[in-house]
């Protein structure tokens, strides 16, 4: 493992923790709630503003904005698209959550619209909304993804080279690239998968760390290690659903520097 890359990426979370990220978050209705708290446990401060009257100027004063069109509706779609004008404007990341973009054609028009008049910095989606972005054959249902992670690291650079930004795939195994760099995580646990939100709350520290950090694929990277490391340790703790959620946030929020570079499974490419 190349021990420079990884003091690197672990340093980003003590970054997160002195400069508290200040996290503005357009995100689903089912998992908000969630994503506020791990930002919190993690270091940052959330900010779950989508009044489109609000957005523009808000995001200047923010650290970085998290856009999740997970239960997109009209008010939603219009702050995001604002949003990230005002984020290209004055210079503040962009994360996107594309999710069901695989089933819901509406949410790709979003996201070009996005693209056309704001910015993204980072595209962080389950490895079938990836291969869907990057025009391959994937097997998603509704939100959920049922694809391998073969061609998902291919994908990731063609999509990251084509808008010039970090793409993350999520699965079994994480893939990670800026189209130059990129890494592989294996840490994890298949208890993501039996609770609602695993992926937004993931979104939600990417926001954080790349909030707190220039180097967007570094901080993608730690948000994504961070994320499976807490698992792992929440599932030793606690192996059913319903006690997992809860203790996920506490573990995110007992994470160290020490504890990363201990327990990461990355493979750099």
């Amino acid at each position: 493992m190349n021990n420079i890359n990884l003091d690197k990426v672990t340093k980003i979370l003590s970054e997160v923790r002195n400069k508290i990220p200040l996290v503005h978050c357009i995100t689903n209705y089912v998992t908000i709630n969630d994503c506020a708290n791990i930002l919190l446990s993690y270091g940052a401060s959330p900010a779950m503003c989508e009044a489109y009257d609000e957005v523009f100027d808000f995001v200047k004063l923010s650290s970085a904005l998290y856009i999740n069109l997970g239960t997109l509706n009209k008010e939603q779609e219009q702050a995001a698209v604002l949003a990230s004008t005002s984020a290209k404007i004055h210079d503040i990341p962009v994360v996107l959550d594309p999710v069901a973009c695989a089933a819901v054609p509406k949410k790709i028009q979003v996201i070009n619209r996005i693209l056309q008049v704001g910015k993204i910095d980072v595209i962080k989606g389950n490895i079938g909304e990836i291969k869907f972005l990057a025009g391959q054959s994937s097997n998603v249902k509704g939100v959920d993804s049922f694809d391998t992670g073969e061609g998902a690291l291919e994908c990731c650079i063609a999509l990251s080279q084509k808008y010039k930004c970090t793409v993350a795939a999520t699965g079994k195994k994480d893939f990670i690239t800026d189209g130059k760099r990129s890494a592989v995580i294996e840490n994890g646990t298949e208890m993501f998968t039996k609770v609602t939100g695993s992926g937004c709350m993931l979104g939600a520290l990417c926001g954080a760390a790349c909030g707190a950090s220039e180097d967007k694929f570094t901080a993608t990277v730690n948000a994504i290690l961070s994320m499976n490391i807490a698992g792992e340790e929440a599932f030793k703790a606690a192996n059913t659903p319903g006690s997992f959620r809860v203790k996920l946030i506490d573990c995110i929020y007992q994470l160290s520097e020490e504890k990363l570079k201990e327990g990461a499974k990355i493979v750099w490419k």
